[in-house]
């Protein structure tokens, strides 16, 4: 079985909401041996994964006494396979698609309260609200990328002509069509960079219109969960303070994150990647507040939130119970 999910700030916001940054770790207790675990996310470096990165850099990992290995994805890899074939121990995914799975999985971390897909349109095309886009050109990404989209045209009674979306923003720059879909923690940064003022474009977030899709959650089978609960709680925890303390020591962390950028050869800046952690910090601490200690926890109501839209869409017959996808 293959699935594919394709990926895609600063200190002052989060000490302005009363962060306190944490210390470097203690090591782990001597003669004790770590365990080796593989950790697969979803695309190469990039800050959407900074907390993990640091967590390995920092030896939050070690201190739990964990020696993860951390393993980036292209467009060919999918780090639930990774996790059902046995080659990686833990993976990075969302809500919306571990629901649809034909084998389960546990949710030990909810890392990304908010939803960053959005769509965007320029002013100048004259879509100011979401009835605008009817009968207007919407490129959209296949596959779990849809499912938002989907519902959001349903609530509106909308009828756009859909075509593709790329994995870039060209067409949307050129005018090609006249509404794009982005991650707001890249693709809309990505128009700006390209010459495209802010001011200029209208951003649609689903998050905006009651749909609220958490993304990146940390997830093993149910069998490691089962048979390794003191490692699940390990990495969680670990995971946790990773994000901590790269919310703490922003600008150590993206020199952390340019350096893994140079060894993978990802195409990027410190601008843009900036900007990425910023919007990640702000998705991790949404609607659980500045204090880590609610850090984590994939709430009830955004869990319903999101099963019920996928049955309704028929991808799911059944909604599950929450006690059977998420532990804390």
């Amino acid at each position: 079985m293959r699935v594919r999910l394709r990926s895609k700030a600063a200190a002052g916001f989060l000490l302005g909401m009363g962060l306190l940054s944490i210390g470097l770790p203690a090591a782990a207790p001597a003669g004790e041996s770590p365990d080796s675990l593989v950790l697969q996310v979803q695309w190469f470096p990039q800050a959407q994964f900074a907390g993990y990165l640091m967590a390995r850099e920092k030896g939050i990992f070690a201190a739990e006494g964990l020696n993860v290995e951390i393993r980036f994805s292209d467009e060919h890899t999918s780090p639930l396979t990774e996790v059902f074939e046995g080659r990686a121990d833990f993976c990075t995914a969302w809500i919306s698609q571990t629901l649809t799975l034909d084998r389960p999985v546990v949710n030990i971390c909810q890392v990304l309260q908010k939803s960053s897909l959005m769509l965007v349109a320029k002013s100048e095309s004259g879509i100011l609200q979401p009835e605008d886009m009817n009968g207007r050109t919407v490129a959209i990404w296949g596959g779990d990328f849809s499912i938002q989209p989907t519902a959001f045209f349903r609530k509106f009674n909308i009828k756009p002509v859909l075509v593709p979306q790329s994995y870039n923003i060209d067409a949307f720059a050129v005018g090609a069509c006249d509404v794009t879909s982005a991650m707001y923690y890249n693709e809309y940064n990505k128009i700006y960079l390209s010459g495209i003022d802010q001011e200029e474009l209208v951003p649609f977030f689903f998050s905006d219109y009651g749909l609220n899709f958490p993304e990146d959650g940390v997830y093993c089978t149910r069998e490691t969960y089962e048979t390794r609960p003191d490692v699940c709680r390990k990495m969680r925890r670990a995971v946790l303070k990773g994000w901590e303390y790269a919310a703490g020591h922003q600008e150590e962390t993206l020199d952390v994150l340019m350096d893994y950028c140079a060894s993978y050869h990802v195409r990027t800046n410190r601008a843009h990647q900036k900007w990425m952690l910023t919007v990640v910090l702000q998705a991790v601490v949404y609607g659980v507040g500045s204090d880590p200690a609610g850090w984590g926890v994939l709430r009830r109501d955004d869990f319903r939130r999101v099963a019920e839209e996928l049955k309704r869409q028929g991808f799911i017959q059944v909604v599950p119970a929450y006690e059977d996808f998420a532990r804390e």
